[in-house]
């Protein structure tokens, strides 16, 4: 999704060069918004909020994100906008608290989008990295306490087995889950990614990628409650939606993805509990129109060219 070196000392962000994902399809989806106010509700390096604003001259941003570092690079990179763009450092799921902070109730429209850029990725004293060697960190937010080495070196078996299946969808939990716990303590990313690499069995890591890339990916979530968060943050952000308002995400895995088809359907019935192919006799009151139930996939050339946006999913919806 970018490219994001950090100077050695831990200062802010230099050389950032962000690459957002299916931004053509988000530039469809939020040009047929109303003007007002978007919430980038993951700002990230900014790719998406300039495209936007260099779109819509109708259009603010306010932008959160909860990495001081992203916030940088990104305050940066949309200066020239100035008071077009609003940045916030925060959790997507204080929105409405960030939201209420300025004023804003109507939302023209939102983006979310969930997937890890590369500057968390890469850059290995994040701990982000299986890679390279760093710190069992992961944390977005830096301010926060939980991080991986307490996740890697204090869950129990069961517990890390468990945050394995939910997050990841890792076929082989137990026998990772057993191995984290026998070698323990680990030290640093680059162990664990080899105690994971040998704990799954030969003929499954010649598929899929890096071995312990799910991994990785359930402890990431578990560290900064990314599916916790998700659910609460989405409905907020939908209730807020002028009416023709548009909302997008791009999510990257099944867990994120079934929590927010579940939220969009949820909006898109009001809850109703009438048999399906039935008119709707229980009261229930839709919110929006979804704009393609199965949602929207990088187109081949972008998948070829950008790896990390080859597994990504965009879901949109329109306040009715």
């Amino acid at each position: 999704m970018s490219d994001h070196p950090i100077d050695e000392h831990g200062g802010e962000p230099v050389g950032f060069h962000h690459r957002p994902v299916m931004v053509a399809q988000v530039l469809k989806v939020l040009g047929e918004a109303p003007g007002g106010v978007i919430l980038d509700a993951t700002l990230g390096g900014g790719g998406h909020a300039e495209a936007i604003l260099e779109a819509r001259q109708d259009i603010r941003i306010v932008g959160i994100d909860r990495d001081d570092h992203a916030l940088a690079a990104a305050g940066s990179r949309l200066a020239a906008f100035g008071d077009r763009i609003q940045l916030e450092r925060s959790a997507f799921v204080d929105l409405g608290s960030v939201l209420d902070g300025l004023g804003i109730d109507g939302l023209a429209g939102f983006l979310f989008d969930l997937g890890v850029s590369s500057p968390q990725l890469d850059h290995a004293q994040r701990g982000f990295s299986y890679r390279e060697a760093g710190p069992l960190d992961m944390r977005m937010d830096r301010r926060q306490a939980l991080t991986a080495d307490r996740v890697v070196n204090g869950y129990d078996e069961a517990a890390f087995a468990r945050l394995l299946g939910d997050n990841a969808d890792e076929r082989h939990a137990r026998r990772i889950a057993r191995a984290v716990v026998a070698q323990r303590p680990i030290s640093d990313t680059t162990r664990l990614a080899e105690i994971v690499r040998d704990a799954i069995p030969a003929p499954a890591r010649r598929r899929g990628g890096h071995p312990a890339k799910r991994t990785f990916q359930a402890i990431r979530i578990e560290v900064n409650g990314e599916l916790e968060q998700l659910a609460d943050s989405l409905d907020e952000a939908i209730r807020r939606l002028v009416p023709g308002g548009r909302g997008a995400v791009l999510s990257y895995h099944s867990g994120e993805d079934r929590i927010v088809k579940r939220r969009f359907d949820l909006a898109a019935t009001g809850g109703c509990t009438c048999p399906p192919r039935l008119p709707c006799a229980c009261g229930a009151a839709p919110l929006v129109v979804l704009a393609r139930r199965a949602g929207r996939v990088p187109d081949d050339a972008e998948a070829a060219t950008n790896p990390r946006a080859a597994s990504a999913r965009l879901r949109v919806l329109e306040r009715r």
